[in-house]
Protein backbone atom coordinates (compact mmCIF):
# COMPACT_ATOMS: atom_id res chain seq x y z
CA UNK A 1 0.00 0.00 0.00
CA UNK A 2 1.79 3.44 -1.28
CA UNK A 3 0.47 6.79 -0.10
CA UNK A 4 0.81 10.24 -1.59
CA UNK A 5 2.60 13.03 -0.17
CA UNK A 6 2.40 16.47 -0.73
CA UNK A 7 5.47 16.64 -3.14
CA UNK A 8 3.09 14.15 -4.99
CA UNK A 9 5.96 11.06 -4.18
CA UNK A 10 4.56 7.72 -3.27
CA UNK A 11 5.80 6.54 0.01
CA UNK A 12 5.55 2.74 0.84
CA UNK A 13 4.30 2.35 3.73
CA UNK A 14 6.91 -0.15 6.13
CA UNK A 15 4.41 -2.88 8.23
CA UNK A 16 6.56 -5.02 10.62
CA UNK A 17 6.36 -8.47 10.75
CA UNK A 18 5.06 -10.28 13.31
CA UNK A 19 5.26 -14.65 14.25
CA UNK A 20 3.72 -16.81 16.51
CA UNK A 21 5.13 -17.81 20.28
CA UNK A 22 6.41 -21.31 19.53
CA UNK A 23 4.82 -22.59 22.90
CA UNK A 24 1.63 -20.26 23.48
CA UNK A 25 1.01 -19.29 19.73
CA UNK A 26 0.51 -15.38 20.57
CA UNK A 27 1.13 -13.16 17.84
CA UNK A 28 4.72 -11.31 18.53
CA UNK A 29 7.48 -9.72 17.47
CA UNK A 30 10.16 -12.08 16.37
CA UNK A 31 13.03 -12.69 18.44
CA UNK A 32 15.84 -15.15 18.44
CA UNK A 33 14.35 -17.38 20.64
CA UNK A 34 10.84 -17.03 18.80
CA UNK A 35 9.12 -17.25 22.61
CA UNK A 36 7.17 -14.64 23.83
CA UNK A 37 8.50 -12.47 27.14
CA UNK A 38 5.76 -14.43 29.35
CA UNK A 39 6.81 -17.99 28.19
CA UNK A 40 10.65 -16.76 27.98
CA UNK A 41 10.43 -15.90 31.56
CA UNK A 42 8.62 -19.37 33.19
CA UNK A 43 11.50 -21.20 31.00
CA UNK A 44 14.87 -18.48 32.10
CA UNK A 45 15.04 -16.90 35.43
CA UNK A 46 17.71 -14.98 35.18
CA UNK A 47 17.73 -13.72 38.86
CA UNK A 48 18.48 -17.00 39.86
CA UNK A 49 21.42 -17.16 42.19
CA UNK A 50 21.27 -13.84 43.09
CA UNK A 51 20.70 -12.89 46.60
CA UNK A 52 17.07 -11.49 47.50
CA UNK A 53 17.56 -11.02 51.20
CA UNK A 54 20.58 -9.85 52.81
CA UNK A 55 21.65 -7.91 56.51
CA UNK A 56 23.40 -5.15 57.52
CA UNK A 57 24.50 -3.37 60.05
CA UNK A 58 23.64 0.18 61.69
CA UNK A 59 24.88 2.24 63.99
CA UNK A 60 22.09 3.76 65.86
CA UNK A 61 23.95 6.37 67.81
CA UNK A 62 26.35 8.12 64.39
CA UNK A 63 23.98 6.79 61.59
CA UNK A 64 26.32 4.39 59.87
CA UNK A 65 26.21 1.58 57.82
CA UNK A 66 29.04 -1.06 58.68
CA UNK A 67 30.90 -1.40 55.14
CA UNK A 68 32.97 -4.73 55.29
CA UNK A 69 34.94 -5.16 57.34
CA UNK A 70 35.47 -2.11 59.37
CA UNK A 71 34.63 1.36 57.27
CA UNK A 72 31.62 2.59 58.51
CA UNK A 73 29.46 4.79 55.85
CA UNK A 74 27.44 7.64 56.80
CA UNK A 75 23.85 7.45 54.77
CA UNK A 76 20.54 8.90 55.33
CA UNK A 77 17.40 7.15 54.97
CA UNK A 78 16.48 6.63 51.12
CA UNK A 79 19.36 9.02 49.82
CA UNK A 80 21.81 8.11 46.99
CA UNK A 81 24.28 6.80 49.24
CA UNK A 82 22.42 4.26 51.42
CA UNK A 83 21.08 3.26 47.55
CA UNK A 84 24.75 2.57 46.60
CA UNK A 85 25.91 1.00 49.86
CA UNK A 86 23.15 -1.49 49.24
CA UNK A 87 23.85 -2.31 45.70
CA UNK A 88 27.38 -2.78 46.79
CA UNK A 89 26.56 -5.26 49.41
CA UNK A 90 25.09 -8.06 46.97
CA UNK A 91 27.28 -10.41 45.60
CA UNK A 92 27.25 -12.12 41.68
CA UNK A 93 25.94 -8.92 40.53
CA UNK A 94 28.63 -8.93 37.49
CA UNK A 95 26.42 -12.01 36.03
CA UNK A 96 23.71 -9.51 34.93
CA UNK A 97 23.44 -6.18 33.29
CA UNK A 98 22.09 -3.92 36.54
CA UNK A 99 19.23 -0.85 34.52
CA UNK A 100 17.37 0.46 37.31
CA UNK A 101 17.44 0.27 40.73
CA UNK A 102 15.13 2.24 43.65
CA UNK A 103 13.73 2.06 47.27
CA UNK A 104 10.37 0.47 48.03
CA UNK A 105 8.94 2.42 50.72
CA UNK A 106 9.07 0.49 53.98
CA UNK A 107 7.69 1.50 58.10
CA UNK A 108 10.77 3.47 58.86
CA UNK A 109 10.72 1.58 62.41
CA UNK A 110 10.22 -2.16 60.60
CA UNK A 111 14.59 -2.33 60.43
CA UNK A 112 13.88 -4.06 57.16
CA UNK A 113 15.28 -1.68 53.63
CA UNK A 114 13.73 -2.99 50.03
CA UNK A 115 15.26 -2.20 47.00
CA UNK A 116 13.59 -2.92 43.49
CA UNK A 117 16.56 -3.86 41.25
CA UNK A 118 15.97 -4.37 36.94
CA UNK A 119 18.60 -6.61 35.69
CA UNK A 120 19.09 -7.51 32.12
CA UNK A 121 20.91 -10.65 30.87
CA UNK A 122 21.24 -12.82 27.69
CA UNK A 123 19.11 -16.01 27.38
CA UNK A 124 18.53 -18.58 25.06
CA UNK A 125 19.83 -18.02 21.63
CA UNK A 126 21.15 -14.21 22.45
CA UNK A 127 17.56 -13.08 22.76
CA UNK A 128 18.00 -10.55 25.95
CA UNK A 129 15.05 -10.67 28.81
CA UNK A 130 14.88 -8.01 31.42
CA UNK A 131 13.25 -8.69 35.00
CA UNK A 132 12.57 -6.88 38.27
CA UNK A 133 12.68 -8.70 41.60
CA UNK A 134 12.93 -7.07 45.21
CA UNK A 135 15.83 -7.50 47.79
CA UNK A 136 15.33 -6.94 51.27
CA UNK A 137 18.15 -5.73 53.32
CA UNK A 138 17.78 -6.28 57.32
CA UNK A 139 18.95 -4.15 59.86
CA UNK A 140 21.00 -5.58 62.52
CA UNK A 141 21.59 -2.83 65.32
CA UNK A 142 25.52 -2.61 65.95
CA UNK A 143 27.40 -0.10 67.46
CA UNK A 144 30.56 1.50 65.92
CA UNK A 145 34.27 1.10 67.58
CA UNK A 146 34.05 4.89 68.34
CA UNK A 147 30.32 5.17 69.95
CA UNK A 148 30.86 1.73 71.60
CA UNK A 149 34.05 3.36 73.00
CA UNK A 150 32.30 6.41 74.49
CA UNK A 151 29.28 4.24 75.39
CA UNK A 152 31.75 2.37 77.97
CA UNK A 153 33.40 5.76 79.08
CA UNK A 154 32.26 9.11 77.78
CA UNK A 155 35.93 10.90 78.64
CA UNK A 156 37.67 7.67 76.75
CA UNK A 157 38.30 9.75 73.25
CA UNK A 158 41.63 9.07 71.32
CA UNK A 159 42.08 12.51 69.56
CA UNK A 160 41.44 16.21 70.64
CA UNK A 161 41.86 19.33 68.72
CA UNK A 162 42.29 22.28 70.41
CA UNK A 163 41.18 25.25 68.58
CA UNK A 164 42.52 28.36 70.46
CA UNK A 165 42.32 32.30 68.89
CA UNK A 166 44.27 34.89 71.49
CA UNK A 167 41.77 37.65 70.95
CA UNK A 168 39.47 39.13 73.78
CA UNK A 169 36.84 38.73 71.73
CA UNK A 170 34.44 35.14 70.26
CA UNK A 171 33.63 36.75 66.85
CA UNK A 172 35.47 34.38 64.98
CA UNK A 173 34.17 31.50 66.55
CA UNK A 174 30.93 32.42 66.23
CA UNK A 175 31.57 32.58 62.24
CA UNK A 176 32.99 29.26 62.73
CA UNK A 177 30.76 27.85 64.18
CA UNK A 178 27.93 28.22 61.31
CA UNK A 179 31.07 27.30 58.41
CA UNK A 180 31.22 23.97 60.62
CA UNK A 181 27.75 23.47 60.97
CA UNK A 182 26.98 24.33 56.86
CA UNK A 183 29.76 21.60 56.20
CA UNK A 184 28.88 19.35 59.12
CA UNK A 185 32.51 18.57 59.50
CA UNK A 186 32.22 18.13 62.86
CA UNK A 187 29.94 15.27 63.23
CA UNK A 188 32.22 12.74 63.82
CA UNK A 189 33.04 14.48 67.26
CA UNK A 190 31.94 12.52 70.33
CA UNK A 191 32.12 15.64 72.66
CA UNK A 192 32.57 19.30 71.83
CA UNK A 193 33.60 21.65 74.93
CA UNK A 194 33.49 25.39 75.17
CA UNK A 195 36.49 26.91 76.98
CA UNK A 196 38.11 29.95 77.43
CA UNK A 197 39.64 31.70 74.29
CA UNK A 198 38.94 28.68 72.20
CA UNK A 199 36.90 25.32 71.71
CA UNK A 200 37.69 21.93 72.24
CA UNK A 201 36.51 19.20 69.33
CA UNK A 202 37.28 15.22 71.18
CA UNK A 203 37.27 12.35 68.54
CA UNK A 204 37.23 8.81 69.10
CA UNK A 205 39.58 8.52 65.79
CA UNK A 206 42.62 10.05 65.08
CA UNK A 207 41.75 9.86 61.30
CA UNK A 208 38.14 12.01 62.26
CA UNK A 209 40.89 14.60 63.85
CA UNK A 210 42.95 15.24 61.01
CA UNK A 211 39.94 15.30 58.68
CA UNK A 212 38.83 17.93 61.09
CA UNK A 213 42.09 20.09 61.23
CA UNK A 214 42.13 19.84 56.93
CA UNK A 215 38.71 21.51 57.19
CA UNK A 216 39.76 23.90 59.51
CA UNK A 217 42.70 25.06 56.62
CA UNK A 218 40.31 25.76 54.15
CA UNK A 219 38.61 28.09 55.90
CA UNK A 220 40.77 30.01 58.48
CA UNK A 221 44.63 31.06 58.49
CA UNK A 222 45.88 28.49 61.28
CA UNK A 223 49.18 26.79 62.03
CA UNK A 224 49.07 23.68 64.44
CA UNK A 225 51.02 21.37 66.33
CA UNK A 226 50.63 17.51 66.97
CA UNK A 227 51.28 15.89 70.16
CA UNK A 228 50.95 12.28 71.75
CA UNK A 229 51.10 10.69 74.78
CA UNK A 230 51.41 6.62 74.90
CA UNK A 231 48.51 5.07 77.25
CA UNK A 232 48.99 1.94 77.06
CA UNK A 233 51.58 -0.89 75.45
CA UNK A 234 51.03 -4.58 74.93
CA UNK A 235 54.55 -6.20 74.97
CA UNK A 236 53.85 -9.45 73.26
CA UNK A 237 51.53 -7.90 70.52
CA UNK A 238 53.86 -4.82 69.84
CA UNK A 239 50.84 -2.63 69.92
CA UNK A 240 50.65 1.20 71.28
CA UNK A 241 47.77 3.18 72.25
CA UNK A 242 48.40 6.70 71.98
CA UNK A 243 46.24 9.87 72.75
CA UNK A 244 46.75 12.53 70.37
CA UNK A 245 46.49 16.06 70.41
CA UNK A 246 46.27 18.86 67.85
CA UNK A 247 47.07 22.39 69.18
CA UNK A 248 45.02 24.60 66.54
CA UNK A 249 46.05 28.29 66.66
CA UNK A 250 43.71 30.85 64.35
CA UNK A 251 45.70 33.93 63.22
CA UNK A 252 45.04 36.65 65.69
CA UNK A 253 44.22 39.43 63.33
CA UNK A 254 40.21 39.80 62.77
CA UNK A 255 38.29 41.25 60.17
CA UNK A 256 37.55 45.33 60.73
CA UNK A 257 41.19 45.59 62.66
CA UNK A 258 43.67 48.07 61.97
CA UNK A 259 47.31 46.84 60.99
CA UNK A 260 50.27 48.51 60.71
CA UNK A 261 52.47 46.08 58.24
CA UNK A 262 56.03 45.86 59.04
CA UNK A 263 58.30 47.23 56.48
CA UNK A 264 59.48 44.05 55.26
CA UNK A 265 55.44 42.56 54.99
CA UNK A 266 55.00 45.89 53.70
CA UNK A 267 57.49 45.80 50.44
CA UNK A 268 56.88 42.71 49.33
CA UNK A 269 53.48 43.30 48.86
CA UNK A 270 54.66 46.09 46.42
CA UNK A 271 54.73 49.01 49.05
CA UNK A 272 50.94 48.68 50.88
CA UNK A 273 50.30 50.67 53.16
CA UNK A 274 51.69 50.46 55.79
CA UNK A 275 48.17 51.32 57.80
CA UNK A 276 45.67 48.32 56.40
CA UNK A 277 42.47 47.40 57.30
CA UNK A 278 41.39 43.56 57.40
CA UNK A 279 38.17 43.20 55.19
CA UNK A 280 37.86 39.73 55.46
CA UNK A 281 39.30 36.55 56.99
CA UNK A 282 39.26 33.41 55.29
CA UNK A 283 42.09 30.48 54.16
CA UNK A 284 43.73 34.37 53.12
CA UNK A 285 43.47 37.22 54.80
CA UNK A 286 42.66 40.51 52.90
CA UNK A 287 44.09 44.01 53.86
CA UNK A 288 42.87 47.14 51.96
CA UNK A 289 44.63 50.55 52.30
CA UNK A 290 41.71 53.22 53.17
CA UNK A 291 43.90 56.09 51.59
CA UNK A 292 44.69 54.30 48.05
CA UNK A 293 41.88 51.59 48.08
CA UNK A 294 45.00 49.00 47.09
CA UNK A 295 44.71 45.39 48.45
CA UNK A 296 46.45 42.29 48.72
CA UNK A 297 46.29 38.94 49.94
CA UNK A 298 48.17 36.63 52.20
CA UNK A 299 47.80 32.98 53.00
CA UNK A 300 48.59 31.35 56.17
CA UNK A 301 52.37 30.52 55.31
CA UNK A 302 52.89 33.90 54.23
CA UNK A 303 50.98 35.47 57.45
CA UNK A 304 52.73 33.01 59.98
CA UNK A 305 56.45 33.82 58.85
CA UNK A 306 56.03 37.35 59.86
CA UNK A 307 53.36 37.01 62.75
CA UNK A 308 52.36 40.73 62.66
CA UNK A 309 49.58 41.74 65.00
CA UNK A 310 46.46 44.05 64.61
CA UNK A 311 47.72 47.60 66.08
CA UNK A 312 43.79 48.26 66.84
CA UNK A 313 41.03 46.34 67.26
CA UNK A 314 37.13 45.93 67.19
CA UNK A 315 37.08 46.61 70.58
CA UNK A 316 38.52 50.07 70.32
CA UNK A 317 36.28 51.54 67.64
CA UNK A 318 35.15 55.04 68.40
CA UNK A 319 31.45 56.89 66.84
CA UNK A 320 31.79 59.85 64.70
CA UNK A 321 29.43 62.41 63.01
CA UNK A 322 29.73 62.96 59.42
CA UNK A 323 29.16 66.28 58.68
CA UNK A 324 30.30 67.03 55.22
CA UNK A 325 31.08 64.08 52.61
CA UNK A 326 32.78 65.11 48.82
CA UNK A 327 32.20 63.38 45.60
CA UNK A 328 34.25 60.25 45.45
CA UNK A 329 37.83 60.88 44.06
CA UNK A 330 38.26 56.68 42.83
CA UNK A 331 36.50 53.74 43.03
CA UNK A 332 37.25 49.92 43.34
CA UNK A 333 36.08 46.74 43.83
CA UNK A 334 38.23 44.37 45.95
CA UNK A 335 36.70 40.45 46.79
CA UNK A 336 32.92 41.75 45.50
CA UNK A 337 32.99 44.31 48.04
CA UNK A 338 32.84 48.33 46.58
CA UNK A 339 34.78 50.97 47.65
CA UNK A 340 35.10 54.58 46.94
CA UNK A 341 37.72 57.20 48.19
CA UNK A 342 36.16 60.19 49.30
CA UNK A 343 37.24 63.15 51.91
CA UNK A 344 34.97 63.57 54.50
CA UNK A 345 34.67 65.90 57.39
CA UNK A 346 33.74 64.18 60.97
CA UNK A 347 33.59 64.44 64.66
CA UNK A 348 34.11 62.30 67.38
CA UNK A 349 30.63 61.73 69.65
CA UNK A 350 32.34 63.01 72.98
CA UNK A 351 34.10 66.12 71.85
CA UNK A 352 31.81 67.33 68.65
CA UNK A 353 34.33 71.21 68.55
CA UNK A 354 36.74 69.10 67.02
CA UNK A 355 36.64 68.64 63.61
CA UNK A 356 38.68 65.81 61.27
CA UNK A 357 39.35 66.26 57.79
CA UNK A 358 40.15 62.02 56.70
CA UNK A 359 39.87 60.22 53.80
CA UNK A 360 37.94 57.47 53.72
CA UNK A 361 37.39 54.64 51.78
CA UNK A 362 33.29 54.27 52.33
CA UNK A 363 32.24 57.79 50.27
CA UNK A 364 29.85 55.29 48.44
CA UNK A 365 27.58 54.59 51.20
CA UNK A 366 27.90 57.86 53.77
CA UNK A 367 26.06 60.80 53.20
CA UNK A 368 26.24 63.99 55.80
CA UNK A 369 24.42 63.31 59.25
CA UNK A 370 25.20 59.52 58.62
CA UNK A 371 27.67 57.79 61.91
CA UNK A 372 30.12 55.84 61.34
CA UNK A 373 32.82 53.96 63.68
CA UNK A 374 36.17 54.33 63.38
CA UNK A 375 39.41 54.19 64.70
CA UNK A 376 40.77 57.35 66.89
CA UNK A 377 44.60 57.58 65.60
CA UNK A 378 44.59 61.05 67.24
CA UNK A 379 43.43 60.63 70.75
CA UNK A 380 44.50 56.90 71.44
CA UNK A 381 47.35 55.66 73.21
CA UNK A 382 48.67 52.64 70.46
CA UNK A 383 51.25 50.55 71.69
CA UNK A 384 52.94 49.09 68.48
CA UNK A 385 56.22 49.05 67.82
CA UNK A 386 55.27 49.32 64.01
CA UNK A 387 52.98 52.29 64.48
CA UNK A 388 55.94 54.01 66.15
CA UNK A 389 57.99 53.75 63.99
CA UNK A 390 55.94 54.61 60.52
CA UNK A 391 54.93 57.90 63.15
CA UNK A 392 58.31 58.94 63.27
CA UNK A 393 59.18 58.22 59.97
CA UNK A 394 56.30 60.08 58.26
CA UNK A 395 56.77 64.26 57.40
CA UNK A 396 52.53 65.09 57.75
CA UNK A 397 52.17 62.39 60.84
CA UNK A 398 49.74 59.35 61.17
CA UNK A 399 45.79 60.60 60.18
CA UNK A 400 43.63 61.84 62.83
CA UNK A 401 40.97 58.80 61.95
CA UNK A 402 39.89 55.82 60.08
CA UNK A 403 36.65 55.26 59.81
CA UNK A 404 35.82 51.43 59.13
CA UNK A 405 32.31 51.35 58.94
CA UNK A 406 28.92 52.81 58.87
CA UNK A 407 27.18 53.05 62.57
CA UNK A 408 22.86 52.21 62.37
CA UNK A 409 22.95 52.61 65.75
CA UNK A 410 19.92 55.01 65.58
CA UNK A 411 17.78 52.63 62.74
CA UNK A 412 18.66 49.77 65.54
CA UNK A 413 16.95 51.51 68.54
CA UNK A 414 13.85 52.36 66.60
CA UNK A 415 13.80 48.46 65.48
CA UNK A 416 14.03 47.18 68.94
CA UNK A 417 10.31 46.31 69.13
CA UNK A 418 10.90 43.96 66.18
CA UNK A 419 12.26 40.57 66.87
CA UNK A 420 14.58 38.69 64.17
CA UNK A 421 12.56 36.39 61.35
CA UNK A 422 15.51 34.36 61.11
CA UNK A 423 17.59 32.20 63.58
CA UNK A 424 21.07 30.29 63.63
CA UNK A 425 21.79 26.56 64.43
CA UNK A 426 24.26 26.28 67.36
CA UNK A 427 26.89 22.90 68.10
CA UNK A 428 26.06 20.90 70.81
CA UNK A 429 28.70 22.09 73.09
CA UNK A 430 29.70 22.03 76.84
CA UNK A 431 30.57 24.85 79.18
CA UNK A 432 34.21 24.26 80.93
CA UNK A 433 34.83 26.60 83.87
CA UNK A 434 37.52 24.44 84.64
CA UNK A 435 39.64 26.42 82.64
CA UNK A 436 38.84 29.88 83.13
CA UNK A 437 35.24 31.55 83.37
CA UNK A 438 33.27 32.55 80.60
CA UNK A 439 31.18 35.36 81.07
CA UNK A 440 27.58 35.19 79.87
CA UNK A 441 26.91 38.31 79.24
CA UNK A 442 29.90 39.47 77.41
CA UNK A 443 29.62 36.30 75.18
CA UNK A 444 25.73 37.05 74.81
CA UNK A 445 26.87 40.69 73.83
CA UNK A 446 29.18 39.76 70.98
CA UNK A 447 26.68 37.26 69.53
CA UNK A 448 24.44 40.19 69.22
CA UNK A 449 27.39 42.30 67.43
CA UNK A 450 28.01 38.84 65.17
CA UNK A 451 24.13 39.09 64.72
CA UNK A 452 24.28 42.46 63.32
CA UNK A 453 27.38 42.08 61.51
CA UNK A 454 25.50 39.46 59.16
CA UNK A 455 22.61 41.71 59.06
CA UNK A 456 25.34 44.74 57.45
CA UNK A 457 26.99 42.24 55.35
CA UNK A 458 26.00 39.79 52.47
CA UNK A 459 29.29 38.63 51.56
CA UNK A 460 29.16 37.21 55.39
CA UNK A 461 26.21 35.69 55.36
CA UNK A 462 27.22 33.60 51.58
CA UNK A 463 28.83 31.05 53.13
CA UNK A 464 26.79 30.08 56.05
CA UNK A 465 22.74 28.92 56.23
CA UNK A 466 20.16 31.18 57.62
CA UNK A 467 16.54 29.56 58.96
CA UNK A 468 13.78 30.48 59.04
CA UNK A 469 12.24 31.31 62.75
CA UNK A 470 9.08 29.19 62.59
CA UNK A 471 8.03 31.03 66.04
CA UNK A 472 8.69 34.41 64.51
CA UNK A 473 5.30 37.08 65.38
CA UNK A 474 5.14 40.26 63.87
CA UNK A 475 4.95 42.81 66.60
CA UNK A 476 1.65 44.68 66.75
CA UNK A 477 2.22 47.69 68.45
CA UNK A 478 5.21 48.44 66.34
CA UNK A 479 5.12 50.62 62.90
CA UNK A 480 6.27 49.57 59.84
CA UNK A 481 8.36 52.59 59.53
CA UNK A 482 10.36 51.43 62.94
CA UNK A 483 13.78 50.19 61.94
CA UNK A 484 13.44 51.59 58.30
CA UNK A 485 16.73 51.71 56.91
CA UNK A 486 18.51 49.50 59.40
CA UNK A 487 20.09 46.53 57.22
CA UNK A 488 18.41 43.63 57.68
CA UNK A 489 18.23 39.63 55.45
CA UNK A 490 16.12 39.28 53.11
CA UNK A 491 13.55 36.61 52.85
CA UNK A 492 14.67 34.90 50.07
CA UNK A 493 18.16 34.22 51.90
CA UNK A 494 16.24 32.11 54.59
CA UNK A 495 15.95 28.09 54.50
CA UNK A 496 13.00 26.31 55.68
CA UNK A 497 14.30 24.96 59.30
CA UNK A 498 13.42 20.76 58.73
CA UNK A 499 12.50 18.64 61.61
CA UNK A 500 11.87 14.87 61.23
CA UNK A 501 11.09 14.14 64.64
CA UNK A 502 8.13 16.91 63.82
CA UNK A 503 6.70 15.49 60.82
CA UNK A 504 6.94 11.99 61.82
CA UNK A 505 4.44 13.28 64.26
CA UNK A 506 2.69 14.79 61.99
CA UNK A 507 2.11 11.69 59.98
CA UNK A 508 1.12 9.55 63.39
CA UNK A 509 -1.24 12.15 63.88
CA UNK A 510 -2.81 12.11 60.31
CA UNK A 511 -2.82 8.28 60.56
CA UNK A 512 -4.61 8.30 63.97
CA UNK A 513 -7.40 11.11 62.50
CA UNK A 514 -7.92 8.18 59.00
CA UNK A 515 -8.04 5.40 62.06
CA UNK A 516 -10.59 7.29 64.08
Amino acid sequence: MSVMDESGMFNVQQTIGSVLCCKCGVPMAPNAANMCVNCLRSEVDITEGLQKSIQIFYCPECTCYLQPPKTWIKCQWESKELLTFCIKRLKNLNKVKLKNAEFVWTEPHSKRIKVKLTVQAEVLNGAVLEQSYPVEYTVRDNLCESCSRFQANPDQWVALVQLRQHVSHRRTFFYLEQLILRHDAASRAIRIQQVDQGIDFFFGNKSHANSFVEFLRKVVPIEYRQDQQLVSHDVKSSLYNYKYTYSVKICPVCREDLVCLPSKVASGLGNLGPLVICTKVSDNITLLDPRTLRCAFLDARQYWRSGFRSALTSRQLVKYFVFDVEPPVSEATVGGQKYALSYVQIARESDIGKMFYVQTHLGHILKPGDQALGYDIYGANVNDNEMEKYRLSVKNGLPEAILIKKCYEEQRERKQKKSRNWKLKSLPMEMDDSRGRVDPEKTDKEYEEFLRDLEENPELRFNISLYKDKDYQASETASMTDGEGAPSVPIEELLADLDLSEEEEDDDDDEEDMAE
